[in-house]
C-alpha cells in the first residue's frame, strides 16, 4: 500500500494513490443493492417492488432532482430510515469503507451521520446505534488497513437539547473513533443567519475544548450567498467548512477564510447535481478564485452512490475539465491528510 499522504503521480493518472475523503455521508454512500438487502432483511415496507425502481428512488437524477432540498428529501425519507437499526448502521459503515478503498484507494476516511436519525425517534437506544457504527468501522479498518473516523452531525432542525446530547455522545466516544462534529441541514434566510448560527456557539466551543474536530455545512446554496460562511467563521470558528462555495462571491468571506486558514470541503459532483453550482465553468470561477486568494480546500464526494461518483472520479473531473492543474490537485489531496480530524 502506498503510504498515506504520499504524493500523487504528477499527471493524476487513472488510479491515484493515497486519497483521503473528509466529507462523505453514511446516508448517501451505501450501494443500492446493499440498502435493498437491508430493507428486505428488516421487513422494511418500500413504495416500490422492483429493484431498479428502488435505485431511481434513492439516487439523484439531474433531470428530476434540482435542489439541495431534493437531495435531503431522499436522505430523510428513505436511506436514513432504512439504516435505522444497529444491524443496518453497522453494515452500512462497513460496506462504505471497504468499497471506497477497493474502488478509489481511499486510505483515510471520515464518515459523518446523525445517530439520532438512526434510532427511530428514540425507539431504539442511541448508544446501541453508535456502538454498531463503531463496530462496522473497526471491522473494515482491520480488513483493509485504512484509517477511519466518525463525525456526528448536529441538525439545524433539532432542539438545543438534542444537539447537546449529540455533542456529549461525541465526546464520550472519542476514545472509540468519533473524531468530530458537524452542523447540517437547510440554512436560514441570510438576514437571520447571525442569530441562528449563534445558537450553536457554546456547543462548538465545548467540542473544541474536548479535542473534537469541528466542521459546518454552510455557503452551499445561492440563497445564503457568503453570509453563512461569515456568520459561521465569526461565531462557531470551525476548523473546516462543508462546501462553502458561495464564499467565492463575497469578498469579505474570502478574506476571512484566507486569514483564518479554514479549510473548505469541496464536493464537485454533489454541487452540480443539486444545482448549487450551475456548470463546470462556474466551478472554474469558484475554485480559481479560491486558488488566487490562497483559500485552502480539499476534494471530497459528499455522497458516492446518491450522486453516482467516487473520490477518484472527483479528482478526474477537475483534472479533465482543466479546472485545476496537477499541482493544485496534489495540494488539495495532501491537505486532506494534513487537516484530517483523524489522529
Amino acid at each position: 500500500m502506498t503510504a498515506p499522504g504520499a504524493p500523487m503521480a504528477a499527471a493524476l493518472g487513472p488510479a491515484p494513490q493515497g486519497l483521503c475523503d473528509q466529507h462523505i455521508h453514511v446516508g448517501s454512500s451505501v450501494a443500492p443493492h446493499i440498502l435493498w438487502s437491508i430493507a428486505h432483511q428488516q421487513g422494511f415496507k418500500l413504495p416500490v417492488r422492483d429493484y431498479w425502481e428502488f435505485v431511481d428512488l434513492i439516487t439523484v437524477n439531474p433531470r428530476r432532482d434540482r435542489s439541495l432540498d431534493d437531495y435531503l428529501r431522499i436522505l430523510h425519507e428513505w436511506t436514513e430510515r432504512i439504516q435505522s437499526s444497529p444491524m443496518a448502521i453497522e453494515r452500512s459503515v462497513y460496506e462504505i469503507i471497504g468499497k471506497e478503498y477497493r474502488g478509489s484507494r481511499v486510505e483515510q476516511i471520515e464518515l459523518r451521520f446523525n445517530p439520532m436519525k438512526r434510532n427511530e425517534g428514540g425507539a431504539r437506544d442511541l448508544d446501541h446505534i453508535i456502538h454498531a457504527a463503531i463496530r462496522g468501522m473497526d471491522r473494515a479498518c482491520l480488513e483493509y488497513g485504512v484509517k477511519a473516523g466518525i463525525i456526528f452531525c448536529l441538525a439545524r432542525e433539532f432542539t438545543a437539547e438534542l444537539n447537546e446530547i449529540l455533542v456529549e455522545k461525541a465526546i464520550m466516544y472519542m476514545p472509540r473513533g468519533v473524531v468530530g462534529i458537524d452542523l447540517a441541514g437547510t440554512e436560514q434566510n441570510p438576514m437571520e443567519l447571525s442569530d441562528s448560527v449563534g445558537r450553536y456557539a457554546r456547543l462548538f466551543a465545548r467540542a473544541r475544548e474536548a479535542g473534537l474536530g469541528t466542521t459546518v455545512h454552510t455557503g452551499e446554496t445561492p440563497a445564503t450567498s457568503g453570509e453563512g460562511v461569515i456568520a459561521v467563521l465569526q461565531q462557531l470558528k470551525p476548523a473546516r467548512i462543508g462546501h462553502g462555495i458561495r464564499a467565492a462571491y463575497n469578498d469579505e468571506a474570502m478574506k476571512r477564510l484566507a486569514d483564518t486558514g479554514t479549510v473548505l470541503e469541496i464536493c464537485p459532483t454533489s454541487n452540480l447535481h443539486t444545482r448549487a453550482v450551475r456548470h463546470l465553468e462556474e466551478f472554474r470561477f469558484i475554485l480559481g478564485s479560491f486558488v488566487e486568494r490562497g483559500i485552502r480546500f480539499t476534494v471530497n464526494t459528499d455522497g458516492t452512490y446518491l450522486c453516482s461518483t467516487s473520490l477518484q472520479r472527483e479528482f478526474s473531473l477537475l483534472r479533465e475539465a482543466e479546472i485545476l492543474n496537477a499541482d493544485e490537485l496534489e495540494r488539495a489531496r495532501a491537505l486532506a491528510f494534513e487537516t484530517s480530524f483523524i489522529g
